[in-house]
């Protein structure tokens, strides 16, 4: 299919950063595969803005803990699509208020590895994975978490990095970290406000925080024109980068 276009698959894509880095993406000669776990109307309506721009789109339901859902999906796009070519790896979670313990290392580093593997050997050529983070994650261990409650998903999404760059250092795949301070207008913010207000107001007192908007721009530059593999992008951060 050497015609076929190129083919994205974004994981959590049915709101917040995931839905607005497909919009970005959309233009003609992409087919970006929608992923999302519960939202199918939110994610229709993410299909249906990429498809109104130009680029094909689907929308495909997985869990990324359930591995048959997870073959499942990618089964579809070797089928349909005839492969994959930009994995990137936007879901994450464990602040839920129900969430098992073990959830966030099982969701933001051992899922993230197995969807990665099975990406791989969806890619032909030259392949790109593109895993979007955290600052409070990616310098976890060297920095402190600076709000309350947020530690295990900070440690598993940093375990998560750390897996993903052991895995695929051996193969002829790029990877390019994405990290972000908190994020204005994200859901996350508005989960870690409710356990913590006060750190989060003495996060946006140490300057302004980045945009949803401003992050899924970044991620979307890492695919159109990527650096160099193992690159990490950073995105807003007083304290963190400067």
């Amino acid at each position: 299919m050497a015609d076929r276009p190129q083919v994205v698959l974004i994981t959590g894509a049915s709101r917040g950063v995931g839905a607005e880095v497909a919009r970005l993406l959309a233009r003609p000669g992409r087919h970006l595969v929608v992923n999302y776990r519960e939202k199918e109307r939110r994610a229709a309506e993410v299909v249906d803005g990429v498809r109104a721009a130009g680029a094909d789109a689907t929308a495909v339901r997985a869990d990324l803990c359930d591995e048959p859902a997870v073959a499942a999906m990618f089964d579809d796009i070797d089928e349909r699509l005839g492969g994959l070519d930009v994995l990137i790896l936007n879901a994450s979670g464990g602040l839920e208020r129900h969430a098992e313990p073990g959830y966030a290392m099982r969701l933001n580093r051992d899922a993230q590895l197995a969807v990665a593997r099975r990406a791989v050997a969806s890619m032909s050529g030259k392949g790109l994975v593109v895993f979007v983070t955290s600052h409070p994650a990616h310098f976890f261990g060297r920095m402190p978490v600076p709000i309350a409650g947020y530690a295990p998903v900070a440690e598993s999404k940093h375990a998560g990095e750390h897996a993903l760059r052991a895995e695929l250092a051996a193969e002829d795949v790029d990877l390019v970290v994405v990290s972000g301070d908190l994020l204005e207008g994200s859901v996350m913010l508005r989960l870690l406000e409710r356990g913590d207000r006060d750190g989060v107001a003495a996060r946006r007192a140490d300057g302004p925080l980045p945009s949803v908007e401003e992050f899924a721009a970044a991620i979307v530059a890492a695919v159109d024109a990527p650096p160099p593999d193992g690159t990490t992008v950073y995105v807003g951060g007083s304290g963190y980068v400067d």
